[in-house]
């Protein structure tokens, strides 16, 4: 079985936007080995958006540091699995899921292979309250940004987790890997 594993950007206030974040090399490095991974790649309808446009191909020339191409390439490259009732038509190796959120998932993760990476907000929330989520990686960036949006919102009961890894970046930011216990 596949594993589900999670893994966010946030700051130390907890803020999840992804314009509150510092890029850099060494943490773009860290998610390409998480793309690696994975077999695919879980996204709702925002989050899948969001990546599309950021990262499919083709890029301007000079449009962003030659040290995110290796990302970009993985997360272009990568199969994808979109969660949405509102859209008709994916591409970019994506494809539409549809059905029963839990049945939909569970049938992804009994499939053999190294696992699945989901990102997001809501998506995330939906898949915590299904306890479908293996792993938990928070990437907590060193800022306080005093906005949100923030994680788990109206999650209806609480997730105990226990640490398995930690990587503490040049930044400061601190990358830290949790099972549910």
């Amino acid at each position: 079985m596949r594993p589900l594993r999670y893994s966010i950007n946030l700051t130390l206030d907890g803020c999840c936007d992804h314009l509150a974040i510092v890029p850099d090399e060494e943490l773009h490095r860290h998610h390409a080995t998480n793309l690696d991974r994975a077999d695919a790649l879980l996204f709702g309808r925002v989050t899948y958006q969001m990546m599309e446009e950021a990262w499919r191909p083709p890029t301007p020339p000079g449009a962003r540091p030659e040290w995110m191409e290796p990302f970009a390439r993985t997360i272009s490259a990568a199969q994808k699995y979109v969660v949405s009732s509102t859209l008709n038509h994916v591409d970019w190796n994506a494809e539409l899921l549809h059905g029963d959120l839990a049945e939909t998932v569970q049938q992804l993760k009994q499939q053999p292979g190294n696992g699945l990476l989901v990102g997001g907000v809501k998506l995330a929330l939906a898949l915590t309250e299904l306890r479908l989520i293996d792993e938990y990686e928070f990437v907590v960036q060193p800022r306080i940004t005093g906005h949100g949006p923030t994680l788990f919102t109206g999650l209806s009961k609480h997730v105990d987790l226990k640490p398995i890894s930690r990587v503490e970046f040049n930044s400061g930011t601190v990358a830290t890997r949790y099972k549910p216990t």
